[in-house]
């Protein structure tokens, strides 16, 4: 049983992409190396944790800094 090119890895990484699309192909592969993780552990009987993943980068709301309003003469009271 011949063994597993370079040519047919990127046929399936093509129609994973086309599958998957490119937002969800990284989740993916993600979640595909936990389960390999995860096998390799049970089958070698070690009962070490999983690292813990890298929480999700959000982005910080931008703080705009707010101009004086100059008061109008006809907006002053008396």
């Amino acid at each position: 049983m011949p063994g597993i090119g370079p040519m047919e890895l990127v046929i399936v990484l093509i129609i994973a992409l086309i599958v998957l699309g490119p937002k969800k192909l990284p989740d993916a592969g993600r979640a595909l190396g936990d389960g390999i993780r995860q096998f390799k552990g049970s089958i070698t009987g070690d009962s070490a944790p999983a690292p813990a993943a890298l929480p999700e980068r959000e982005s910080e709301p931008v703080a705009v800094a707010e101009e004086p309003v100059a008061s109008s003469p006809a907006s002053t009271v008396r």
